[in-house]
């Protein structure tokens, strides 16, 4: 911690001279046209990422990775278990390492056991990629355009440049207000800021891709599987919306297209721009692939609970909830989390601890007892003893109000919802968490003996099938076709081809 503050603070001093005479400039660029604000904040940008980088050396982007790695794991379901898998994947990436335009880096991979389609990497190269997107891909030459493109951001120290950009946005936008006296540029440089932590910009998405490509290629792999497998994940997404009650667009909050938001043209221009246009030769690994993914756990480990729609049920311990309507839940290994409209989450986990007094007293005097509390009351929920408080922080974007709920399941187990509203919204909030409340209850035998887990398996496809008689197959109880094309990457007229395998998904 202490060697994070001192490079914080260098990098302020560092960064108060470049932005001086980038606020010096300032009326000349008002002066051009509307763009002169967008090139000048773009100049600032470059700025603060060639600085963040000198500010952070490599041991502390090994500190950073290592740091943050407990926090993946716990919000997305631990690592998957299955040992063949894994080595399969990190000699996948060894092998995109060395072809790399940073092969002295050692690449470190963990397969996330979660259903969630999404890839992301950490500084020093520690790549991350989720058995929902290895399920997804239909080759091993799409696996591997996620993960170059992931090595991409690590060779061009992105992740490095993001959480500079985190150290100085507060301190940096508060000198630049101070510079010009200007209290709207300030905040106009304060939500500049929070865009640059949230995620990576488009130019390093682009750049991404372009190194990812001329990995793919030097390592033998075809770099168009990076655009096909992005055109697969936009019909999945679009599945998911449907499946969701979203509308297509909307997205999912958690998945690849949320977090690397990019199309399958942009990649081809990539391709292009690095010279690779005709490069398309090389190696797809179809069957191999897919023969290697036979057998894959899908959508949620039956042992850490299963997400179905706006429900989340868990056999091993004994209870389910449903949270309100817009809301989507991921799963995580410490504790389930849904996000919904307009900024309000909602939070759920075990206590962790043994309480005997009344669940008025755990909020007051354990869980909530360095917050302001209001309103604590008792509760019964489905003939278990609770109670709740509200208290109101406030935060850089606002005034937010928690509601601290608790719910003893069992004289050792006690169960905790935070329910999380911007302020100025979370009345109207009350009645929907009042309702995840009462969904709270203890599952029957029969309702956790139907949780069953589901896996891939892999169909070969004869001269007599079609589309709609293999989906049959396919574990679900709606929109079999439309799961199935999109599980294949097969287009609304595709059918299937003779002698081809397959993916289908059984209990």
């Amino acid at each position: 911690m202490q060697a994070t503050k001192i490079s914080a603070f260098r990098l302020l001093l560092r960064l108060a001279p470049a932005m001086l005479a980038l606020v010096m400039c300032a009326p000349a660029a008002r002066a051009q046209s509307a763009g002169g604000w967008s090139d000048w904040l773009g100049n600032l940008g470059q700025t603060v990422d060639r600085l963040s980088e000198m500010a952070i050396t490599p041991e502390q982007e090994r500190q950073i990775a290592e740091a943050e790695r407990p926090k993946i794991l716990a919000q997305f379901g631990g690592e998957y278990p299955d040992p063949a898998i894994k080595d399969y994947v990190a000699n996948l990436v060894r092998t995109l390492g060395r072809a790399s335009a940073r092969p002295e880096l050692e690449y470190r991979v963990t397969v996330l056991n979660s259903p969630v389609v999404n890839a992301f990497a950490l500084p020093a190269g520690h790549v991350y990629a989720t058995r929902g997107l290895l399920a997804l891909a239909g080759s091993e030459a799409e696996l591997a355009g996620v993960l170059a493109h992931e090595i991409g951001h690590v060779t061009a120290r992105h992740t490095a440049q993001r959480y500079g950009r985190s150290l100085v946005v507060g301190s940096g936008t508060q000198l630049l207000g101070w510079l010009t006296g200007s209290a709207s540029l300030q905040q106009a440089g304060e939500a500049a800021g929070m865009m640059w932590i949230q995620g990576f910009s488009r130019e390093q998405e682009f750049q991404a891709d372009e190194l990812g490509v001329a990995t793919m290629a030097r390592a033998g792999y075809d770099p168009l599987a990076m655009a096909s497998f992005l055109a697969k994940l936009e019909q999945q997404d679009a599945l998911q919306a449907t499946l969701a009650g979203r509308k297509p667009g909307q997205g999912d909050a958690f998945n690849l297209f949320a977090t690397h938001p990019r199309t399958a043209e942009r990649v081809e221009r990539a391709i292009a721009q690095a010279g690779l246009a005709g490069a398309t030769e090389g190696r797809e690994e179809h069957d191999a692939y897919l023969r290697r993914i036979d057998g894959l756990l899908y959508g949620d480990d039956p042992a850490q609970g299963i997400v179905r729609g706006r429900a989340f049920v868990h056999p091993a311990l004994g209870f389910r909830f449903e949270v309100p309507e817009g809301f989507q839940l991921l799963n995580g290994q410490a504790e389930v989390t849904a996000a919904g409209p307009q900024g309000a989450v909602i939070r759920f986990d075990n206590a962790g601890e043994i309480y005997g007094g009344p669940m008025r007293g755990y909020i007051a005097e354990r869980w909530g007892r360095q917050a302001l509390l209001a309103n604590l009351e008792p509760l019964a929920v489905n003939g278990m003893e609770g109670a709740s408080a509200v208290t109101r922080l406030n935060t850089q974007g606002g005034p937010v109000d928690i509601r601290f709920t608790a719910i003893r399941f069992a004289p050792d187990r006690i169960y905790r919802f935070q329910f999380i509203a911007p302020a100025q919204v979370a009345q109207a909030w009350g009645p929907e968490f009042g309702k995840v409340t009462g969904s709270f209850r203890r599952l029957s035998e029969q309702e956790a003996r139907l949780a069953k887990p589901r896996r891939v398996a892999l169909v070969r496809a004869d001269a007599r099938d079609r589309v709609e008689g293999l989906a049959e197959r396919f574990a679900a109880t709606d929109h079999r076709a439309e799961r199935f094309r999109a599980l294949n990457g097969l287009k609304p007229d595709d059918q299937v081809a003779a002698g081809r395998l397959y993916k289908i998904v059984v209990e």
